[in-house]
Formats: C-alpha cells, structure tokens, sequence
C-alpha cells in the first residue's frame, strides 16, 4: 500500500459475538458509551442479554481501577468461553446503517492517528484518561468512532469497492431497538484494500462523534514505550462515511444543570436576555426554538414548564465572547451558552457533577424535573460550519453537535494484544 500525506485506513481481524452465544445481536450491542443515559440505561442494557457490549464500556463498580479491571477480566472471559471469536485474517468492515429514508455506508478499520484528522470539539483530560485507562486495561478498542470526509460523490475508489460490497451475503444483520437495520460484510481482498487505500490517501477527516476516544487512542499511543507507525497502538477503530455521498444528520446536544433550579435560573438571567414563557408541551417549544432568528435557548424544569431565552444584550456578549476567534464561531449557540451563560452569568463550572450532556430532549427535560435543575435545550449547528471552523484550526465548545446515525456498539471491536491485531 503507498505511504502518503492522507488517510490510512488499516484493516484488523475484527472480535464479533458468535451468534450461537448469545440471545440476538440486538439484545448485546448497545448505543456508544456517552449516550447510554446513566444509570437506568445501563441496567436496561445489561439486563437484555447477560453478554451485552455495556459490561464491557460502562462496567459498574465502586472506583475506576475496579471498573477498568473488571472490564479487561469480562472481555478475557468471554473470549475464552467463545462468546466473542476473531476473524479469520484482517479485514476492512462494510457498514450500513438503514432506517426509512435513511440509508449510510461507511468503512470500518484501524485509522493510523499521524493523518489529517480534524477535531472541532474540546475535550475533559479527566474523562480521556479514564477512557484511556478502560483501553489500555483491556488491550482493545470496543466502538468505532465516527468520522467524516468529502469524497467525490461518485461511485469510484472506496465507494465503488463500498457498493460492490453490499451486493454480497452480510457477515451479520440486525435491527435495534431504535429501528435501524444494521449489516456488516468484510472486505479482504488484496485489489479492494488497495482501492481503498489509494482512495483515502487524499482525503482529510472531520471528527463527527468520538473526540474522546480519538484523543483516547492519542494518549495511548504516547504511553506506549517505543510504539512505532506498526504498532496496533498507533491507529484506532472508526467509522469513515463519505458524506457527499451519504450525508450526516447533525442534532443539538443538550445540558442539564442539576444543582440549578429553572426559578433561579430564569432570575438570573432576566435584563441579560429576552425570557418568555412558552405554552404548550415539548414539541411546541421546540418549534419555536428552531424559528427564533439570533442566538436562543430554551430552557425547561419539567415536562409543562418551558421559556425561551432570546435577543441577548450586545453589550454583554461583546465583554464575554473573545474576540480573536472568527465572526461564526462567536454567533454560535454552544459559544454564547458556555461563555455568557454558563461563565458569566451563572458561573457553572464544566464539570461531570454540575452539567450533564443528553441527546435526546425528553430526557432532558426528564432529568432536569427529577433533580429540581435546569435542561437547556439547544439546536443544531449545520455540518458545513463544523468544517469550516475546523479547518480553520478552531475547536468549538465540546458537545456542540450530534452527528449521526451513529455506529451500533458490539458490531465488531478490534483487539490490541498482538500484532495481528
């Protein structure tokens, strides 16, 4: 394969579930370990199956090294026992995901870290280090992050080999919970990885969903002693989706704030923005978020209880926002939130214990009303502006977006403990 400036895209023999093994597909795999709502989430997951993927992600102890071990001692067990079986040789990973209308293919393998990758969110040292030590515990990578890069649109290079692909048997199919049909075929032959390869070498990528877990396969690599470019430790497990040909859908992520009651909140805020009350439940609040013009939130205390915040002083942002970034970042929503919202007029702190980060809006909304707090609902910021603020080396405030579909954990997972890896 050519060695260039581009991606590097590497194939491994992938660990699955041996259907024989377990319940069903669906009832092991489980959404990536930031969108499990904790800690209901998990006890739904791990009741499904007793070998769901989330024993292995969100293992449940009283402190992080228990947790990290138990973790490692789960996935030895398992492999021992025959329940998750290697590939038979290294492989790229075929990878639909279709649900109605929407339809995305993509390519999973071991991604070399040294190409041009481009993040655009922050990210917690603290929660890069404990996912770091979860991995390096474990010796492997359990979910592909997803990323993404601006082909062609044709159906040339990796897209053709993508589409080729389908028209075989799947190596696996299922559908989850959440109605999406999911199927997996392996790609091993020479000319076909050789495509590929050529293919990507000229491309760059954009961090769609997993931030931390690349800056995780970052960390990990630095610790390695001595790790080379041939080190199954200097590449990690992705998803790469050409999205000129298969667009992302790109959703909010919203904030719960649980020591902040809305009462206070809404006090607080009051001469720095304009706050009506809205009528009506969820859904219409929503829609009247998504047509208010300018920077605008909507923030809730339970299920019958929303206000828009809108038309922020000028003044206000012009002393908070700094000014050496450019004009689309300082109008972002996540920007006026975390540096007028959050830093000045609240003094929240961005810590696990005083914000936490959902995707969906009615849980939210539920966990704000169940710890007496505060959800602040946000929209979407479109994909084109993600890129452009990363290829202008600029990070937006972390969890800005969701983009999505996202990969089904417990598909395939790559291990790290030898070379074949």
């Amino acid at each position: 394969m050519t060695s260039t400036d581009g991606l590097r895209l590497l194939p491994f023999r992938g660990l699955r579930y041996a259907p024989d093994r377990v319940s069903s597909l669906t009832a092991v795999t489980s959404p990536p370990y930031d969108v499990v709502v904790r800690p209901d989430g998990v006890r739904e997951l791990e009741t499904s199956d007793p070998y769901n993927i989330v024993r292995l992600i969100l293992p449940q102890a009283a402190d992080p090294t228990t947790r990290h071990r138990q973790a490692a001692d789960t996935l030895r067990r398992w492999r021992a026992e025959g329940v998750l079986t290697r590939d038979p040789e290294p492989a790229l990973y075929v990878y639909e995901q279709r649900c109605g209308d929407v339809l995305q293919r993509g390519l999973i393998g071991a991604l070399r870290l040294d190409g041009p990758v481009l993040p655009h969110e922050d990210v917690i040292p603290e929660v890069v280090e404990d996912r770091a030590a979860l991995m390096r515990a474990a010796a492997a990578n359990f979910e592909p992050l997803l990323l993404s890069y601006r082909g062609r649109g044709t159906a040339t290079g990796a897209t053709a080999v993508i589409e080729r692909t389908v028209r075989g048997a799947p190596l696996l199919a299922t559908t989850t919970e959440d109605g999406f049909a999911h199927r997996l075929w392996a790609v091993t032959d020479p000319a076909d990885l050789s495509a590929v390869d050529e293919d990507l070498s000229h491309q760059e990528a954009l961090i769609a969903d997993g931030h931390h877990r690349w800056a995780t396969y970052q960390r990990l690599h630095e610790q390695q002693p001595g790790a080379t470019a041939a080190s199954p430790w200097a590449s990690g497990l992705v998803l790469l989706v050409d999205t000129a040909r298969h667009p992302l859908q790109v959703r909010a992520i919203h904030r719960v704030l649980p020591h902040l009651p809305l009462a206070k909140a809404l006090a607080e805020v009051a001469g720095a923005f304009r706050v009506r009350r809205l009528p009506g439940e969820l859904p219409a609040a929503l829609k009247a978020l998504e047509e208010t013009a300018g920077s605008a939130f909507v923030l809730s205390g339970g299920p019958d209880d929303f206000h828009l915040l809108d038309r922020p002083d000028p003044g206000l942002l012009d002393r908070a926002i700094r000014t050496d970034r450019p004009e689309a970042w300082r109008r972002l929503d996540a920007t006026v939130l975390h540096s007028v919202l959050l830093d000045e007029i609240w003094r929240i702190p961005d810590h696990p214990s005083d914000i936490s980060y959902l995707h969906r809006t009615a849980d939210a909304v539920e966990q704000a009303a169940r710890h007496g707090g505060t959800a602040v609902l946000m929209r979407a910021t479109s994909e084109e502006t993600v890129r452009q603020l990363a290829q202008c080396g600029v990070t937006m405030p972390r969890k800005s977006t969701s983009f999505g579909p996202k990969p089904a954990t417990g598909l395939v997972l790559r291990t790290l403990d030898d070379a074949t890896s």
